[in-house]
């Protein structure tokens, strides 16, 4: 067993697969933002007694934060900045959602806890050898 264990240590692919796969679904909702902006989140943040201007941290939680995962460069930095995107959007957007499911029976937050939790992931354990952040030890 410890052979196979040995053999089959792909912890650095296995960070390079997360990091990819949060980073550019992440990205997609950024993208949506550059096309169509930030007015409807600014709406919510107002309505919610917070200054709209905040709204425009979509855009580094979203965007930037995402790349960074992509590229491997500050991967720790960049999982806290989607961690506290998607910790507001819970908070703004889908507070009354966490103790529901969906009509097909999935938990209604679920996609944002995978954002979360993969995040979370990223930021215990790091970029790992295939990134940017490695190359520049």
């Amino acid at each position: 067993m410890e052979k196979i264990n040995t053999s089959c240590n792909y912890d650095n692919s296995a960070k390079l697969i997360l990091r990819l796969t949060i980073g550019f679904l992440m990205l997609f909702h950024g993208l949506g933002k550059i096309s169509h902006g930030v007015s409807g989140l600014e709406g919510m943040f107002a309505n919610s007694g917070l200054p709209s201007f905040i709204a425009y941290g979509a855009y580094l939680g979203e965007v930037i934060a995402p790349l960074m995962l992509i590229i491997g460069f500050k991967v720790r930095i960049a999982a806290v900045l989607i961690i506290g995107t998607m910790a507001t959007a819970i908070g703004l957007a889908h507070l009354n959602d966490i103790f529901t499911r969906t009509d097909q029976g999935a938990w209604a937050i679920e996609l944002q806890m995978l954002y979360l939790l993969g995040s979370l992931s990223i930021l215990l354990q790091g970029a790992g050898k295939y990134s940017l952040d490695y190359l520049r030890k």
